[in-house]
């Protein structure tokens, strides 16, 4: 697990936020890391992976779906990526995107993400700023989240 995701998600569910996990890969692979953590697998509202749209990303269908399913406003949401063509799909959704890159897509162009990290943060290790606003203390949390979602 990535720096940070399992503290936001706490802070995220205290603060009575929905969440989503929207990604192109299949469902086991989702499941497969949701089973080693029983708390991350009951957090998230809805879990939309593999082929439940016709295109993948970087199309906008996958995140098309869950905010429909969420009954959502892309406005109102944020969305995090690792990748280049995650950022392009949640954008043409209208989505405002943060992005933390992985080691392999740290060189991948992220024009028009809200902001791009190394990873979310955790206290006394803060995230590495690559572009954008930094976050308060070095971490993500759900105020700095809130701030890129307002512009």
């Amino acid at each position: 697990m990535r720096p940070g995701i399992r503290r936001i998600v706490r802070e995220a569910r205290a603060a009575g936020l929905r969440l989503a996990i929207v990604t192109t890969a299949a469902r086991t692979g989702v499941d497969a890391v949701l089973d080693r953590d029983p708390e991350l697998r009951v957090a998230f509202d809805l879990i939309a992976a593999g082929d439940i749209v016709p295109r993948k990303k970087p199309a906008p269908d996958i995140y098309a779906h869950v905010l429909a399913e969420l009954g959502a406003r892309a406005r109102r949401c944020i969305a995090v990526e690792d990748a280049s063509i995650g950022l392009q799909a949640a954008r043409a959704a209208g989505i405002t995107t943060l992005v933390t890159v992985s080691e392999y897509t740290r060189d991948e162009a992220f024009s028009g993400a809200a902001a791009v990290l190394g990873d979310l943060g955790e206290p006394g290790l803060p995230a590495e700023v690559l572009a954008g606003p930094p976050p308060p203390n070095g971490i993500v949390d759900v105020t700095y989240l809130s701030s890129l979602a307002r512009g």
